[in-house]
């Protein structure tokens, strides 16, 4: 996911958004765990797309206080 598709939801679907990504996450690593995981690369496209929407939440209320 890019941040320009992170920019265009609003702020409920970012939300909604980051909580399936944080719950992928959590079963990513409990698959791992148990030597299940198929493809552990996804663990770490999971958490960057976690941070993009933390940053553009960021940018967001940065930009709503210097406004």
């Amino acid at each position: 996911m890019k941040a320009a598709e992170i920019r265009a939801l609003s702020e409920e679907q970012r939300k909604a958004k980051l909580k399936e990504l944080k719950e992928e996450l959590f079963n990513l690593h409990f698959q791992q765990a148990i030597n299940q995981l198929d493809n552990p690369m996804r663990i770490k496209a999971v958490r960057k797309d976690i941070a993009r929407i933390k940053t553009v939440e960021r940018e967001i209320e940065l930009e709503a206080l210097n406004s």
